[in-house]
This record gives structure tokens, sequence and C-alpha cells, in this order.
């Protein structure tokens, strides 16, 4: 007889969560208590100060262009200048904004007395081919802590996986089994796999929603890579419950357990430059903040309300299925009338990073996509005019790279057409003397002083704050190794620039060529690769750093100057590539403290324990039982039939039956269990597995071995 295993989520509680009409305005669900003066004030001076510089930047730069009359292709640099410099001013003012409220912060340490919620949380952990030891011992860590502080049984837990691989997919049974054995009764852990990924990461929580979200007043969205403390989650509960008019409240996630050489270059600049830029963001936006998708807190009723996602008109990558839906969400919620806070003073909130400049690329590839779809949402009717500015800004982090590559360009070809091409000295309108083309070039120095000085104060005053207190500076290993962190911090990533922008360059331009990202699993730890694969991915940026460098040569030795930082990323492309994607290399930085963050030097709480039960659940997990000894086990049928869901939940398209019906065809005409696992592919053993009735065919058919023949 075998054991009655626990359902793998909770009594359906159906709900609508209906997707928006971007072309109307709809009706305020909640209202937005009015800014102050103050807050309005501190606004607008901050983006007045970013026009002022603006300003002075055009100014300078037309300065320099005009000098001897100013012909259509200095025009377009100018223009170019313009559209780049913007959004570095913007930055830098805003994160001088950011340093005054860190220090603010640093002087006045957030307390917060625990209390009794009204209101029940989900955590939500969409997943897709993750590795399931990691999972699980983030979700124990983040529930034995809330038990050291008495506030587990305010939360739920809900893995919602889209995997695809049916190894993982068993893998991801075994570690939800073995968190309720684990952890008994202190909390309630639910597990669901989908059929279909239908509309990625958004689907998935919209379909929870649907389904189940009505048994919750605030949902806690997290990555596969997210930990909380629990600290922080109690405190987002309790934010939420002392401001009825807030949507969603979004921190500022730490990055973690970086291993190869670039992991902890974006721990390192995530931990002294990112909040002083949060910090600067949170400023001037809230409470029209944004939402990063993840490790942030939503009020269940006014997400449903509101943020429903449509289908954008067309096909992909500009149509169909919104992929940067946080974003979106983000901008909705704010238009029906709802807080959007970004929570910067959080500090117990942390995330892993892609492991190499290629893990990088295709993590890019995805948001690129997704952002470049915002062109399509930035027009939609009730926006607030934050909310389009941050899809401008999401726009604009991939449309800068171009325009950046596009700048450089047109100086090169100024350059060019001065040594190579005879100027006209008459032009149209009469004149006694010749036209000289000319450029002011000691104040095109002062101006790239300038722009470089602009574009590197958040680093500068990310440092500053470090190295001014006595805490942050000691736990980042002191001064010399801060300093040395520092510099290292400033020329690697001078060098991988030029590589990130031919990435971003040929992201925008595979889309603008129609092709879609796919989703692909992300890895998160090993970032090495064969060189052979390195030389292949980055041919064409080594080729344009050749190309650059004989252009610059031919041209002038101070050309060849003014470019050598670009010139040496894009020739280098490859070993820098290799360098910075190494364990080995990053475990040598690690060990003489060069790039160390604060929460290397004592590691948070959760994290600690996270690390601590990693080993175990990778020990239990790796001995996950086979699908054959899955169908040769009543016990584990049971188990697996207990946490599929009904197929009848999900909104299946023909597309999708056609794969089930061949699933289907395949299983009728097997003789055997073993041949029919034999003839199923890797995709129609995963859906065998996800549906009830297909999976019980499996498990009627007899268990013999396939014949010699």
């Amino acid at each position: 007889m075998t054991t009655r295993h626990e359902p793998g989520m909770p009594m359906l509680r159906p709900a609508s969560m209906p997707a928006q009409n971007l072309r109307q305005r709809p009706d305020a669900q909640a209202i937005v208590t009015p800014r102050t003066s103050k807050q309005h004030l501190r606004r607008w001076t901050l983006l007045g100060a970013a026009a002022a510089l603006l300003g002075l930047g055009s100014y300078e730069m037309y300065s320099v262009l005009a000098l001897g009359g100013t012909t259509p292709l200095e025009y377009a640099m100018l223009g170019l200048f313009i559209s780049t410099f913007g959004w570095i001013a913007l930055a830098a003012v805003s994160a001088l904004f950011g340093f005054v409220r860190q220090c603010r912060q640093l002087r006045n340490p957030l307390r917060h007395e625990l209390f009794r919620p009204r209101g029940r949380t989900a955590v939500l952990l969409p997943c897709y081919n993750e590795d399931p030891a990691h999972l699980a011992a983030a979700v124990e860590a983040m529930v034995q802590e809330l038990v050291n502080c008495g506030a587990a049984d305010w939360f739920d837990w809900v893995l919602l996986s889209d995997t695809r691989d049916p190894r993982r997919a068993l893998e991801e049974e075994q570690a939800v089994t073995l968190l309720r054995q684990r952890l008994g009764q202190k909390t309630r852990i639910y597990y669901r796999r989908r059929r279909y990924n239908i509309d990625r990461k958004a689907g998935n929580v919209a379909e929870f929603c649907r389904h189940w979200g009505s048994h919750y007043d605030y949902l806690v969205v997290l990555d596969a890579d997210s930990l909380m403390s629990a600290f922080t989650l109690t405190e987002l509960v309790y934010r939420m419950e002392q401001d009825p008019g807030a949507g969603l409240i979004q921190t500022i996630p730490r990055l973690i357990n970086g291993t190869s050489l670039i992991a902890r270059l974006q721990q390192f600049a995530n931990r002294v430059y990112g909040p002083i830029v949060g910090s600067g963001l949170a400023c001037w936006t809230n409470p029209e903040g944004n939402f990063w998708g993840h490790n942030a807190i939503i009020r269940r009723a006014a997400f449903m309300n509101a943020a429903g996602l449509p289908r954008l008109k067309g096909k992909a990558p500009f149509g169909g299925t919104i992929m940067s839906h946080d974003f979106v969400e983000a901008a909705l919620l704010r238009r029906a009338g709802w807080k959007v806070v970004i929570a910067d003073d959080l500090p117990g909130s942390y995330e892993e990073c892609p492991p190499s400049i290629l893990d990088l690329a295709i993590r890019d590839r995805r948001w690129c996509q997704g952002n470049l779809q915002h062109i399509k949402v930035i027009g939609s009717r009730g926006l607030h005019w934050i909310s389009r500015m941050h899809l401008l800004t999401g726009i604009m982090s991939y449309l800068s790279s171009p325009l950046w590559l596009a700048l450089i360009l047109v100086g090169i070809t100024l350059a060019l057409q001065a040594q190579y091409i005879r100027p006209e000295y008459f032009g149209v309108d009469f004149s006694l003397f010749p036209t000289w083309p000319r450029q002011d070039a000691p104040r095109a120095v002062r101006l790239f002083i300038l722009t470089m000085l602009i574009l590197f104060v958040p680093k500068i005053l990310g440092s500053l704050l470090f190295l001014l207190s006595n805490r942050l500076r000691r736990s980042a290993g002191g001064l010399f190794r801060l300093s040395g962190s520092i510099v290292t911090e400033v020329l690697v990533s001078a060098a991988i620039a030029p590589i990130m922008m031919c990435i971003h360059c040929g992201a925008v331009a595979s889309i603008l060529l129609g092709r879609d990202s796919g989703w692909n699993p992300q890895r998160r730890q090993d970032g090495s690769l064969p060189w052979l694969q390195l030389i292949y991915r980055h041919r064409w940026h080594t080729l344009a750093g050749i190309l650059l460098a004989l252009i610059a040569w031919s041209n002038s030795l101070a050309l060849l100057a003014w470019l050598s930082p670009a010139i040496f990323g894009l020739v280098l492309a490859v070993p820098l590539s290799a360098l910075t994607g190494s364990l080995g290399i990053g475990a040598w930085f690690k060990r003489v403290g060069i790039l160390r963050t604060p929460e290397e030097t004592q590691a948070p709480s959760v994290v600690a324990l996270k690390d601590d039960l990693l080993p175990w659940y990778e020990e239990q997990i790796a001995v996950t039982p086979t699908v054959e000894q899955l169908l040769d086990s009543p016990e584990l049928v049971a188990r697996h039939l207990a946490l599929t869901p009904d197929p009848a939940l999900e909104e299946d398209s023909e597309r999708f039956q056609a794969n089930a019906a061949l699933a289907r065809v395949k299983l009728l005409d097997a003789g055997s269990r073993q041949q029919a696992l034999v003839w199923l592919s890797s995709t129609e053993l995963s859906l065998v597995l996800a549906t009830p009735f297909l999976f019980q065919q499996l498990v009627a058919l007899p268990c013999r071995k396939l014949s010699a023949a």
C-alpha cells in the first residue's frame, strides 16, 4: 500500500487577471498620496542639473566643431554626442543625489520591530532548468532564518517550474520532497511544473495568480539564484501593510558568490557603485519607481487587476510575448494609481551574476529584445511620464552602444576626411577667403576630460563612500586592497567595454533583422569555455579591432593613441574572455583579497546557511531515481502524480496539442516501457511526465527488455 502524498499545490481558488488595454486609460484603482513640495523640489532640481550639464556639454561640442564652419558630418557628430551625453549627465547627477542619501543611511541604520501581519504572503520562485540543489538550499536557508525570528508561518513557498529537461524535472520533485521532509510543519512548500512555458516567466506567475493567487495578499517574487534575509522579507511585508497605496516595493539586490573574474568584477561594482546609483534612482523616481522582475514584493490584488500583460501585435522579436515584463508591470501598476517604490535602504537582498562575457552576452541579448519591445509600449495611454522615462532608459541602455559606435565612426571619418579628401576652399556663397575645415583642439581636450569625469562620477562617489566609511573600508579589505580593487575594476571594465559595445550592437542588429532570442537556461558558476569556441564567438570583435587599428595607424599616431583603449579590448577579445571567465583566476583574486566585498568578509547569515546546506542537497539530489526507477516504484509513481497538476489548468494551443498527440501515439504503439522511452524524444518525455493520463499510460506498459534485434 502506497503512502498518501501531499499535493503539489493548494486548493484551487480561481480569479481573473485581465490583460490590460494599452490604448485605453483605465480607471484609477488606488490614490497615491500627493507628493510634498520637498519631493517636487528634489526631482526638478535633479532634472534641471542634468539638463544644465547636457546644455554645457552640447555647447562645448558645438564650439569644438564650429570653429571653421560646420559641415553635415559635423552636425551628425553633434547630434550623436547630444543623444549619448544626456544619459550620462542624468546618471551623474542622480549618483550625486544617491551619494548624499547613502551617507544619511550610514548614519541612521534601519531598525524594525517584529509585528504580526494581517495578510498572507506567497514567495514565488520561477525556475527554468535550474540546479534544484541550489534552489532547495536557498529555500531552506530563508525558511530557517524566518523560523529563528518567529515569522516562518507568514509565508508559503511556491516553486513554479518551466523546466523542459526530464532529468531536471525529476530532480526538482526530489528537492521538493526533501524540503517537505526537513521543514515539516515549519512552513508550506508547493510545487508546480507547467507542461508548456507559455509567455515564459511572466506567464508562469500569471497562471499561478489566476488559479491560486487569491489565497494570498502579497507575492514576493524571487529568481532561481535569489536570496533574502528574514529581516528584509518581514520588513517588505511590514511596509506593504503600513502603506495601503503601495502596489510594489522593489529591493536593490546585491551580487554574491562570484567565482570567475568577471563575476567578481560585477559583484564588486554592484556593491561599491550600485548603492549610489540605486539610491539616486529612488531619490527622484519614487513613488513612480521601477520593477526588475525579482527580489520585490507585490500587492496581489493590485497586480491581478492592473498588471495583466497583453500580447503585442506582430511576430517576435518586436511582437508577441512581452519579454522585459517587469518594466511594463510597474508602469501599469502606477497607471492604475498604485505606488511603485524602490526600497534602497533594505540591505538583505541578494542574487548571483553570469560567470563570463559570453554568458553576459546571452542574457543581454534577451534583455535587449525585451527592452526594444518597449518601443511599442512607451506610448500607451495613461502612463506616468516617469514610467515612460524608465521604459526609455531601458531602450537607450542598448541603443546607446550603436550610438557610441556611430560617434566613433563619424570621428574617424572626419579624421580621414581631413587627411585624404581635398577640402572645398570656396563654398557656394561668395567669399574673398577660403573655408578651412577646422576644429578647436584645446577645447576638444577639455570636453573629453569633462565627458570622462561625468561618466566616472558614479564610480568616484561610490569609491569615496567606501573610502570615507571605516566600516565599509575594513569590510572591503582595508585601504590598500580597496584601492587595488577600484583600480582593477576600472582597468578590466575599460578593457571589456568595447567588447560589450560590439555585443550590444550585434544584438540590436539581430533584432532589427527579425531574429528572436529564444529562451535559454543561464549558467551560474563556471564561465570557462574551450579556446576554439571563444575564437569563434569573438572572431568579429577581433577583426574589428585589427581593422580599427589599421585605419587609425594609417591616419596618424595621435588617432591611434586616442582609439587605443577600444583597439586593445577588441584585438584581445579572445584572451580577455578566457581570463575573465576563468575560475582559477577568479579564485586567485579572491585569495589576495582584490575585488572583495563586505559580503565576502562577513557572509550574511542566510548566505552562510545556504552554503552550509548546499553540499547535503547536492549529495541527495545526485541520487534522484531515473525515469526507469520511477516507473518501477509505486511509491515514486504516487509521489509524482501528486506533484503533477491537472493539465486542464493550462491554456494549450493547437501546436502544443500536436506534440501531446505524437507522444500518445508512440505510447500506444510501444510494446514496453523501455521501447517507449527509446522512442520518446526529450521534449516528448518531458510532456509525458507533466501530463497525468500520458504518464499513467507509460506506467501501464509492461516492463521487459528490448530484444537484441
